[in-house]
Parts: structure tokens; C-alpha cells; sequence
């Protein structure tokens, strides 16, 4: 198992696909010019199909090798397994196939799993109402965005270098990234010419730094299993939903991203059903976000698709069932008294399957413990006292009572109290 944890470690780094489907800058241009015209063009993306048949090949014979009678044997197959349908996915770009494998290894947000009764489009949407319940679109206070990446680089740098103190993790400037920001084992990239906010600081601090690039690097300290330091796709989810669930925790996110990320839930629906590139960037900006916010956003559920729907990248999907994943499962793990098992979601790139299955060579040296692990999930007790009260407040409905009840509940206990003898 030790040479094919080496070879699929060899073969994986090869298999890159937000690299693979990233849209030229350009596109951009291009698309606002022609909305602000009142005339949008559909984008059209190159379609570049990168040849992956020799990985493909080496992957067929990974597998065919792996004993998954083993646990370990199992995982090693089901990565090697989610680096052969990525691969499938790249070299099917702009076709129905990429949307199969796309489905395949991050989900479709309309899936209803055993033992539920609704799906990741169902939360999006109370998400959304309740948000909107919360407070009008309009008077969700907005945080300027206005740090220069120069400054901002300077202050996360401040942030990382007491945390990663057995490792060199950069923080890099790029013109040309397509995103905000980005994470890696070695560096924190951020796009040159974006602006910050203070808010960004934190978020990119917990999510991308201390989830992201901290499993990464735990996986690459493993002694014996380097591919716990691989980002293979079948790990998007629970990833993702760290990370995220990351955020919540520390009170990191805000009313905003938590819309955004339910609103790409909802979006990715409307896209696998048939919407366009135009009517789903027409859905962000009707939503709230700004022209080039829902460019961006739309940009990344069609990158690798069909500007014309159907044919899009769900990954932006698994971020909400990721995170609710997530949020049960450290619940389930609390509530069966099996504590031991939280430090292998940070050991490297995991699954909450492979927590599951792995655990159990935690603790005889197989695996190692986490070096980096995020300050709020070093105590199970912080972690404990949260979860056991949200999930008592749960039991208070709030659609039988409005703010007035307050007053009339105060008055009611005084009349109630005055017209009582004292005994």
C-alpha cells in the first residue's frame, strides 16, 4: 500500500483542475462592455481538452492493485478512484461528461440523501428567506472594501507566521488570479489589483490559512501516507465544509457570504436545469451583487460547461452541503463519546468517511496527529458547549411571537405577581 500511496501522490499533482477551467481575464472585459451596452454576449470560453490518458492509465492500474478489504487499502482506491473521474471530467470540458463527473465527485445540490426529506437547494433557499426575514437586502451593512493587496498582504503575513512556525507559507501577489485569493501548501495567493476589507482578514485567515493550507501541510507531515497531503477531489466537500464551518464558529462570516454561498447552491440548480450564463449572472445581480460580483460568481459555476446551461461545474455546490455535513457529523462524534476522532479531520485531506474508517491508525503511529490545528478546534469542550446549546435553543419557534410579545410577557409575569397573595 506504501508504493501505491507513492505513485498516486506521483500521478495526482499532475491532475489540477481549477487550473484546467479557469476563463481568461479577458472574458471579463468583454462581457461587461457588451452589458453595460444593454446588449450581453454570451461568453465563449476556449475549450481546451488536456490529453490524460497515460494518468487515466496509471490510476486503472493503481486501483486494480489496492486491496480495498483493507480500510486503508479502500481510501488509498477511492482517491485514486476521484483523480480518474477528475481526469474523465477535464478531458470531457464542454461536454455532457464534464457535468456526469463534475456531479460524481462534488454532487448535485438537488440530491436528497437517505433518511432526509429535503436537499442543498432546499437549505439555500430558507437560508436566503431567512436572511432576508432577518433584515432587508437593502440594510445589510456593507464592509468597505478598501485595503490595497499590498497592505493586506503585510497583515496576513502578521497572521501566519506565529501559526505555520515549522513551515515557510508565503503570501504572494498575482495580477492574473482569478479568484480573490487562493490557498497552497506554500503560499496564500491574492489577486493584486483586488481590494480588501477587515472582514476579508478573518475569513481568509480561518478558511483558507488555517483549514486549506494547514491540511495540506499536515498531510505532507504524515510519515507513511503522503497522499493525505493531496487535495483529491473526493475531499471538495467535507473540505470545503470545514473550512466554512471554520468561519461560523470563530464568527468570522458575515450575513453577506453566508448569502453568496447559498445563492451559488441555488444558481448551480438553475444551471444544471438550463439556465444560461447571462440568466444565472441575472440571478446574482438581482440578489444584490454587484455587475462584476456576479460575473465573477456566475463565471465559476459555468467555467469548464456550456455558457448555454446545462453543462456547468457543481463544485460551488458543495460548499453548503459541506458545511451542514459537517456540523452534523462533529455532533454525531460528539454524541457518541468518540472525541479521539476530531483530530483526524485536520491530519491532512480528509473525508468524514475517511475520519471514520482512519481513526483507529491515529492512535497506533499509522498517521499522525495534526502539526497545525486551528485554535478553536483545540478544545472539544469549546466545540461541545456550542453545539449543545444551539441545539436546545432549536426548540424555540419564532414564527408564533413577534418583538411585541416581550413587553406583554413582562406585563403578564408583573399582573400575574401583584395579583397573587404573598403567603
Amino acid at each position: 500500500m506504501l508504493a501505491g500511496d507513492r505513485e498516486l501522490v506521483a500521478v495526482g499533482k499532475k491532475i489540477r483542475v481549477l487550473k484546467a477551467i479557469d476563463w481568461p481575464q479577458t472574458m471579463e472585459a468583454a462581457f461587461m462592455a457588451s452589458w453595460e451596452k444593454g446588449n450581453p454576449v454570451l461568453p465563449q470560453p476556449p475549450i481546451h481538452q488536456p490529453d490524460l490518458t497515460g494518468e487515466t492509465a496509471t490510476l486503472k492500474t493503481i486501483m486494480a492493485r489496492l486491496d480495498r478489504g483493507h480500510p486503508i487499502g479502500d481510501w488509498l482506491f477511492k482517491t485514486a478512484w476521484s483523480y480518474l473521474t477528475a481526469a474523465q471530467m477535464l478531458m470531457g470540458i464542454g461536454t455532457a461528461a464534464f457535468t456526469r463527473c463534475s456531479t460524481a465527485l462534488y454532487g448535485r445540490p438537488d440530491t436528497i440523501y437517505p433518511g432526509q426529506t429535503s436537499n442543498a437547494v432546499d437549505a439555500a433557499r430558507d437560508l436566503l428567506t431567512i436572511s432576508d426575514d432577518l433584515i432587508s437586502r437593502e440594510g445589510i451593512p456593507h464592509v468597505p472594501a478598501d485595503i490595497p493587496a499590498e497592505e493586506f498582504a503585510q497583515r496576513l503575513r502578521e497572521r501566519l507566521g506565529p501559526f505555520f512556525d515549522k513551515d515557510e507559507v508565503k503570501v504572494v501577489l498575482d495580477p492574473d488570479l482569478p479568484s480573490k485569493a487562493t490557498a497552497g501548501s506554500k503560499s496564500i495567493n491574492l489577486r493584486s489589483t483586488a481590494l480588501f476589507s477587515a472582514l476579508d482578514l478573518e475569513q481568509l485567515t480561518e478558511h483558507e490559512a488555517f483549514v486549506h493550507t494547514a491540511t495540506l501541510l499536515n498531510g505532507k507531515h504524515q510519515p507513511y501516507f503522503k497522499s493525505l497531503g493531496l487535495g483529491a477531489p473526493r475531499t471538495t466537500r467535507a473540505q470545503e465544509g470545514l473550512a466554512t464551518f471554520s468561519e461560523i464558529i470563530t464568527g468570522s462570516i458575515d450575513l453577506n457570504r453566508l448569502r453568496r454561498i447559498a445563492l451559488r447552491v441555488v444558481a448551480v440548480k438553475n444551471a444544471l436545469d438550463g439556465a444560461d450564463f447571462i440568466d444565472v449572472f441575472r440571478g446574482f445581480l438581482d440578489a444584490g451583487q454587484s455587475p462584476v460580483e456576479s460575473y465573477q460568481s456566475a463565471a465559476r459555476i459555468f467555467r469548464g460547461g456550456d455558457p448555454r446551461g446545462r453543462i456547468c461545474f457543481t463544485k460551488d455546490a458543495a460548499y453548503l452541503e459541506g458545511v451542514m455535513g459537517i456540523y452534523v457529523f462533529i455532533r454525531k462524534v460528539l454524541q457518541a463519546g468518540h472525541v479521539e476522532m476530531l483530530p483526524l479531520l485536520f491530519a491532512g485531506r480528509v473525508t468524514t468517511s475517511d475520519v471514520i474508517t482512519l481513526s483507529p491508525y491515529l492512535q497506533d503511529g499509522l498517521i499522525a496527529r495534526a502539526v497545525y490545528v486551528p485554535p478553536w478546534a483545540r478544545n472539544p469542550q469549546r466545540i461541545l458547549s456550542l453545539m449543545a446549546f444551539f441545539t436546545a435553543a432549536q426548540r424555540f419557534r419564532l414564527d408564533t411571537f413577534d418583538l411585541h410579545t416581550f413587553v406583554e410577557l413582562e406585563e403578564q409575569r408583573v399582573d400575574e405577581s401583584l395579583h397573587t397573595p404573598w403567603q
